[in-house]
This record gives structure tokens, C-alpha cells and sequence, in this order.
């Protein structure tokens, strides 16, 4: 293919038979040696001017057609110069065409200039090919992987592959044997080179479980609590995943380590539109009693959303215990559980949670502080800003109607809740008398 575009026996002839002319001309005899000296010059010179010329034009039409039809494709090859770099192919091309007619007879010069351009070619060639790769795996990752799969270290392992080849091919072209037997030979450096690669092979199985078992993605928001990991994935690589934490700091994590232990990621919530609130709070236990029909009709006048469901069991003369996800739960026999009937009622009505998901309001074990009663149910955003709005709005309304039902909210001692302590004498003594402060006295001189 190569000979039909450059005729190489011609071209050589011609620029063979001016080079005899030019060392007539400047009276050197004619020399082997110098001959295919300034034959290299020559073609070195002539296949960089080809490579530069095809380079320009190459780049000066992929320009007029990003220009005219506005195409994306030429726009993005343009930018991650993927026609620059494949254009670097045509010089060593062109000296591997015309460089054989430099040399009448195999000699020490052309065993090294072609050795030296061969593994020019090659490295030429490879670096090509992984930018073609790199360049494919990008439009499909922007495409086509819809889900943000961990695809990088896939395409990095395609590339590291193409390098491995090509050094295989260098090697064997500097000690001038087959790569089939350099292959050969490295099954003896097997066990070397799994500890010299542990780390990409390592990284090469957990990405393909990653991304085949859909664990990972890039966007996702995961916590390692193994490790300080705890905010967003912004890229999954051969040997590492990096995290941005809240405070923007990034994490650097091997994937692998993610295969080994386990991880939280939160992709579900966030798919799910909606955020859990399961936080309690605790009541004194001596504030809970046993209600009348005065303190529940006072109550069903101040809170009239609870009206339906206090005429529902007091028609019906028992308990209710609807099995359903949104539904109230409590009793009249306690103004404990009178508050989570009125509770219920309340998150049902809210339009910040959610009513396609579980609704509970429920009393949990009895500790030494009181009883602790707790939210279940979920915002219906996973908005960090909102969710946490929504759950502060929850916790203080509790706050503020939890008197109306003769609850108090549990705090711990501190020093204003002692303002006086008052002495008790024992029996069948006296009490001290106070004595008036002594006068301080003067200071002796």
C-alpha cells in the first residue's frame, strides 16, 4: 500500500544520482560512506517535511468541516488532538520507504539506523492507536454509558496492554529475536511480574466486578467506614477511586479495597426521590398518663386533624391497628399515645413527606432518661439542604406541641435547674443558728 502512494525506487534513484552530482560538484570523491550519510540527512529531512505538510493539511480540513457543518465529532478530535498525533505515523513511514536504497550492502550504520527507526515506528504506532482508543472510550462513555458505569480502568488495561506489545516488539527488535520467543521467556518472570503488577491487576478485577455487578458509579455518593471516604465518586481508574468529601478534599482509595470490605452507597436513596427520617426524642416517663374525655375533647379542639380518628375508635369501642404504610397509629388510653395518633396525622398531611413510603410513629425500649418515641418516614427530597429543613421543621413542631398534651421532653440536669438548696436538720436536733459575718479585721503593722 505504502509503495503504490510513494514510488520508493524511483524517488531513491533520483535523489541517488543528485547526491553523485553534489559531491562532484563540490570535487569529494566518491565515498560509501558519506553517500548514505547525507542520503539519511536527506530523507530524514524529507519525510519530516511530509509529515509536517500532511499534519497542516489534515488540521487545516478538519477545521473547514467543524467550520461549515458545525461538525461535533471533527470538533472533539480537534481538541484532544487525536489527528495531531496520528499524524506523527508518516514520517517513520516515509523513512522506512526510501531509507533501504541508501545501503548497497548490510552494514553496521543500517543495522542501527534501522533498528532505531523501527522502534521509532512502533512507539510512533502505539502511542496512535491509545489515542484513538482513549478518544473511542470517551465518546462512549458520554454517549452510551448512560449509567456512569467504572469503565476507565477497562480502557486504561486496553492501553497498558497496546504499551506491553510495544516494548515486547522494541525488545525484540534490539536483540534481534522472534517476540513469539520473548514471550516464551516471560512465563519464567510470571510470579515477578504478578508482584510487579499487583496493584493494576488488582485494580483490573475489582473494576470489571465493579461495573459488571453495577456497585459503582462515577457521581455516585458512597461512605467507607473503613477509611474518611464519604462523599462523591468523581473517577474510577485502573489503581484508584477518587472521592470528593464534603469539604472538597479527595480521597484516593484502590478499587480493590471496595471489592474486600463493604461500602455504602447511596444511589439508591438518591434514585428513590425520597430521604428516611428515623430520629427520637424522649419524654419523661412521670409526664405520661392515663387520659379523660375532658383532656381528649380539649385536645381534639386544639388539634382538629386527630377529630376523624378519635370518633373512629371511640365509635368502634377498641383500638386500631391498620396494617397500611400511611396510616395513624396510636391509642386514647395515654396522652403519650393520643401524641402519636396527632403525629401521625400530621406527617400524613405534610406535603414535605413522603406518602408512598412507611409512615411510623412509635415507641421505642425505655431507658434511665424516659421514654423515647421515633419518626420513621421519608422526606420527598434527597436535597441535603432541604432534607435537613424538613427534618429541623418536624423536631420543633414536636418541641412546641408537646406541652399541649402534658408531655415534657427529657433534659439532662444542669446548674440552673438547682437555684436554692434548703437544710433539713435531722430529728430531735436543732437547727444551726446562723452567726453574723466577723468584722474583717485591720491589718497589723
Amino acid at each position: 500500500m505504502l509503495a503504490s502512494i510513494i514510488p520508493t525506487h524511483k524517488v531513491a534513484q533520483w535523489l541517488l544520482v543528485h547526491i553523485h552530482r553534489l559531491l562532484d560538484y563540490v570535487g569529494l570523491e566518491k565515498d560509501q560512506n558519506a553517500e548514505d550519510i547525507i542520503y539519511i540527512a536527506i530523507i530524514v529531512a524529507l519525510a519530516l517535511a511530509l509529515g509536517w505538510l500532511a499534519r497542516t493539511i489534515i488540521l487545516y480540513c478538519a477545521k473547514k468541516i467543524m467550520l461549515l457543518r458545525n461538525n461535533e465529532l471533527a470538533r472533539e478530535m480537534m481538541e484532544h488532538h487525536v489527528l495531531l498525533r496520528c499524524s506523527h505515523i508518516i514520517p517513520p513511514l516515509v523513512m522506512l520507504a526510501l531509507l533501504p536504497f541508501a545501503f548497497t550492502t548490510e552494514s553496521t550504520l543500517m543495522k542501527i539506523v534501522f533498528k532505531a527507526l523501527l522502534i521509532y515506528t512502533t512507539i510512533v504506532i502505539c502511542m496512535a492507536v491509545s489515542r484513538v482508543a482513549s478518544f473511542v472510550w470517551m465518546r462512549f462513555d458520554e454517549k452510551r454509558n448512560t449509567k456512569n458505569l467504572p469503565l476507565k480502568g477497562i480502557m486504561d488495561t486496553i492501553i497498558g496492554v497496546f504499551w506491553v506489545i510495544a516494548i515486547i516488539i522494541c525488545v525484540s527488535v534490539l536483540v534481534n529475536k522472534s517476540p513469539v520467543a520473548l514471550l516464551t521467556g516471560l512465563g519464567a518472570f510470571a510470579a515477578v511480574l504478578m508482584l510487579v503488577f499487583k496493584d493494576s491487576i488488582l485494580g483490573l478485577v475489582a473494576g470489571l466486578q465493579l461495573s459488571q455487578n453495577d456497585m459503582l458509579r462515577v457521581g455516585d455518593w458512597i461512605v467507607v467506614p473503613s477509611t474518611i471516604a464519604n462523599g462523591i465518586v468523581v473517577d474510577v481508574s485502573l489503581t484508584s477511586v477518587k472521592v470528593q468529601n464534603f469539604d472538597n478534599t479527595i480521597v484516593t482509595l484502590p478499587p480493590y479495597s471496595l471489592i474486600s470490605s463493604s461500602f455504602q452507597n447511596w444511589r439508591g436513596m438518591i434514585d428513590s426521590g425520597c430521604r428516611q427520617i428515623a430520629r427520637s426524642v424522649i419524654f419523661d416517663s412521670d409526664t405520661i398518663v392515663t387520659t379523660t374525655p375532658e383532656m381528649i375533647e380539649n385536645i381534639c379542639k386544639q388539634f382538629p386533624i386527630i377529630k376523624a380518628f378519635v370518633s373512629r375508635v371511640q365509635s368502634e369501642g377498641k383500638p386500631i391497628y391498620d396494617p397500611g404504610l400511611t396510616v395513624v397509629n396510636g391509642t386514647l388510653e395515654t396522652n403519650l399515645g393520643l401524641f402519636r395518633a396527632y403525629m401521625c396525622q400530621w406527617l400524613i398531611n405534610n406535603p414535605a413527606i413522603s406518602n408512598d413510603q412507611q409512615i411510623l410513629v412509635r415507641v421505642m425500649v425505655p431507658n434511665g432518661q424516659g421514654i423515647p418515641l421515633q419518626l420513621w418516614c421519608y422526606t420527598a427530597t434527597t436535597k441535603w439542604t432541604a432534607y435537613e429543613a424538613i427534618q429541623s421543621a418536624v423536631f420543633e413542631h414536636i418541641m412546641a406541641v408537646a406541652p399541649a398534651f402534658g408531655l415534657r421532653l427529657f433534659n439532662e440536669p444542669s446548674g440552673t435547674d438547682v437555684t436554692q438548696i434548703q437544710f433539713n436538720p435531722l430529728p430531735n436536733q436543732p437547727a444551726p443558728v446562723p452567726t453574723a459575718p466577723k468584722a474583717p479585721q485591720a491589718d497589723k503593722q
